[in-house]
């Protein structure tokens, strides 16, 4: 058996580690085996002639332009301090709730992790603005973090983040290739819209252990959470609280609502998202030229670097194939010990390591495609484990000592709360999110009714 593929994979991880860019290594890594392959006879260049068609197909993705557009809308909230107002305003309604600067914190986050999607951005943007209240308030520094990072993360399986169009635009393409491997030539489709409307339960129900937590938390240990102390005695006028309230709020339900609702393709209510911060940008918080340039800026920054490894992994994806990838890891997960089940907890207990290496968008590029067709040809349901790889990742980015949510708070903790109190603070947070892991695994209906429901899937 030829195990080229498995040794094209171990090159790439270590350059990876060494710290070559993402793109770059992808696609540097396959060239470099494609042309070896081609001195040796291993490796047909004809098969390259397929790149050119994959680049345009990549660039005319109807899906992908979403991308843009859901970034700019998620920087543009984060620019206008729109998201700090809220949390403000929030602060000060719960400040009479044992526990409610934490209940804020989640509230906000997740609306801004929903709007981005990016863990890096919506971590260190709520550690920026929260972390130093809640230490100010008497908060425990355990509690405060683990917070703070947990909710960083739920932009991995609360809609319309962009991890959730990313990963519904691959699982769509492996569900019709698996089906087409089947001898299946009409074969059904998924959307991005399915996936949200499958994320959308899950993740409410991740909020709501959140939640419970905080509450449970503030019953039995009253001290780690004090009530909140403000400085402003005054209530808060109505109207003050409605502008930093409502805005955020109606502009989200409004995009997701028309996505799951069927009134908008994905890429439609983005096109709505970003008109509708920049409109609530520029008469909530008097948006000026150069928060618009930097809101520009920084979503071509993040768009070039989604779109550049996209076509790295399109091209290390087409030279794995060539030297028979996919029939290798096919034959590995046919005769693998469980069956469906095994293959599965196989792919999940690798995504999950990977995900301490690797961002969701290379995960999401690179190894979806590959495990999703032999996966979904074995008969899984694509939404079920496009939810299931979704809490993975989530996981996996808020597990000591690898996280990437932990590395980025980190960098905007203060030197006084230790690491291990950074750790301490994630871990009821790590077993809530394997509580929701383990449910959907055993009811996968929790991911897939309301799919089923809407669309008749």
């Amino acid at each position: 058996m030829d195990l080229t593929p498995l040794a094209m994979f171990a090159v790439t991880f270590a350059a990876l580690l060494a710290g070559y860019p993402v793109a770059i290594t992808l696609a540097g890594v396959a060239l470099i085996f494609a042309f070896v392959g081609v001195i040796t006879g291993a490796f047909s260049p004809s098969d390259f002639g397929f790149t050119p068609g994959r680049i345009f197909g990549t660039i005319t993705n109807q899906t992908l332009i979403a991308v843009p557009l859901f970034v700019f809308m998620g920087v543009m909230l984060e620019k206008t301090r729109l998201a700090a107002g809220l949390l403000e305003s929030m602060a000060h309604l719960l400040k009479n709730f044992r526990g409610g600067l934490a209940f804020t914190v989640i509230f906000v986050g997740m609306l801004t992790a929903a709007s981005t999607g990016i863990v890096g951005a919506t971590v260190v943007t709520m550690g920026v603005m929260s972390l130093p209240t809640m230490l100010k308030q008497g908060y425990d520094p355990a509690l405060s973090t683990g917070t703070i990072a947990a909710t960083g993360t739920l932009g991995q399986i609360i809609p319309p983040s962009i991890s959730l169009v990313l990963l519904g635009d691959v699982l769509s393409n492996a569900y019709q290739q698996a089906q087409l491997n089947l001898g299946i030539f009409a074969p059904k489709s998924i959307s991005v819209s399915d996936l949200f409307a499958g994320a959308l339960v899950p993740g409410l129900c991740l909020v709501a252990l959140y939640l419970g937590y905080i509450f449970l938390r503030g019953q039995f240990q009253p001290g780690t959470m004090p009530k909140h102390h403000s400085e402003q005695t005054t209530p808060l006028p109505i109207k003050a609280l409605l502008r930093d309230l409502l805005p955020p709020l109606l502009l989200i339900l409004t995009v997701l609502g028309s996505i799951i609702a069927g009134w908008a393709t994905p890429t439609e209510a983005a096109g709505v998202g970003a008109a509708g911060a920049f409109v609530i940008g520029l008469i909530f918080q008097n948006c000026n030229l150069a928060q618009l340039r930097e809101v520009c800026e920084a979503t071509l920054k993040t768009t070039a670097m989604v779109f550049f490894i996209l076509i790295g992994a399109s091209i290390f994806s087409l030279v794995f194939r060539g030297y028979g990838g996919d029939e290798l890891i096919q034959s590995w997960f046919e005769n693998m010990p469980g069956g469906t089940w095994g293959a599965l907890g196989v792919v999940m207990l690798v995504i999950f390591l990977l995900g301490f290496i690797l961002d969701f968008i290379e995960i999401t590029f690179v190894v979806v495609p590959i495990v999703g067709p032999i996966l979904l040809a074995m008969g899984i349901d694509p939404i079920w484990l496009g939810i299931l790889i979704a809490v993975n990742l989530q996981t996996s980015f808020l597990t000591p000592p690898f996280g990437f949510a932990l590395f980025y708070l980190r960098g905007v903790t203060p030197e006084e709360v230790s690491t291990t109190s950074i750790y301490r603070g994630v871990l009821p947070y790590i077993v809530m999110q394997l509580i929701l892991l383990a449910a959907l695994m055993c009811w996968p209906s929790i991911a897939t009714w309301l799919p089923n429901f809407l669309y008749g899937r």
